[in-house]
């Protein structure tokens, strides 16, 4: 391993890149990352990158975000099929129908979407500034797009507002049932249960705190409790328990692994920049519609 790292380090210097995680992949890879994190603060490090080439540890719609925001900047995917389910859900025709049923209201589209899907959009949003994008959008309906689970959350917090929901889901989040959550609670009573929106209302309403990973993390790192469970991608356990080791981490559910995100290894990222792949391009006519949403949703959250 330390053989790989090295390698990688030359070959960072060499293209100027810089590598970007997300808080669901693999320990080995997070800790070659310069950033990680989740959608909203790999969109806020994407935007302002430096270097030439952006190595993007996630899965597709995250690479494709990067390439929307840092058009100048070569985007490298490591794992080229690492796509996301909850982004398949919903496609731009099926946003287009919504829409027509629906005159006037203003569009909020997860940023688990395709680049499609975000140009046909108002506004994007990631799970940490959700409520708040909602919350300064005029007017009293608007449509949701694709995650209902994170819909739900939002629209229970905004009870003057009528939220249109499209009924997609993340199945490693949907793997959790409110009786996992009642079972944990009791084997560990002194316990706070961190979950999160993408989870079922019921679940969610079972929780002690709702929130992005970002969100879950900082909730266990300020809280003065000592043990947690957490309702969320077993990726954040690397972090939360090196940062705190003074503190007790239990996955709520031992499916919460999420396929796509966990493709990517070490020596996939050595790849990605030895052998310049994959390269991420997007149409740039839907790319210059969808920085349009991507760029509201940095100005309002």
């Amino acid at each position: 391993m330390q053989e790989a790292i090295k390698e990688l380090q030359e070959l960072k210097e060499m293209h100027q890149a810089v590598i970007v995680a997300h808080n669901y992949q693999l320990e080995e890879v997070q800790q070659v990352a310069d950033y990680v994190g989740d959608s909203f603060y790999l969109s806020k490090v994407a935007a302002k990158i430096q270097g030439k080439v952006i190595v993007f540890c996630g899965v597709r719609f995250m690479a494709e975000t990067a390439k929307i925001l840092a058009p100048d900047k070569e985007v490298l995917l490591p794992e080229i099929d690492a796509g996301c389910p909850l982004a398949d859900m919903i496609t731009a025709d099926d946003l287009r129908k919504l829409k027509a049923e629906n005159p006037g209201a203003p569009v909020i589209c997860y940023i688990n979407s395709s680049i499609e899907v975000k140009a046909e959009s108002d506004v994007c949003c990631t799970s940490a500034n959700a409520l708040k994008v909602a919350a300064a959008l005029p007017g009293k309906k608007l449509i949701f797009v694709p995650d209902g689970n994170l819909g739900d959350y939002v629209a229970k917090q905004l009870p003057d507002k009528e939220f249109v929901l499209w009924p997609g889901h993340c199945y490693t989040h949907a793997k959790i049932k409110p009786e996992d959550v009642l079972a944990a609670r009791e084997n560990h009573f002194d316990a706070k249960i961190l979950i999160h929106p993408e989870c079922d209302p019921a679940v969610v309403g079972l929780a002690d705190f709702a929130g992005s990973t970002s969100q879950i993390m900082r909730y266990a790192e300020t809280s003065d409790a000592a043990e947690f469970i957490i309702g969320t991608e077993m990726g954040v356990l690397y972090q939360m328990k090196a940062k705190q080791p003074e503190k007790k981490f239990y996955l709520l559910h031992s499916g919460l692994i999420c396929p796509n995100m966990k493709k990517t290894r070490l020596s996939s990222v050595v790849a990605a920049l030895k052998d310049n792949k994959y390269q991420i391009t997007v149409d740039q006519a839907i790319a210059k519609q969808a920085r349009r949403t991507l760029e509201r949703m940095l100005e309002l959250a």
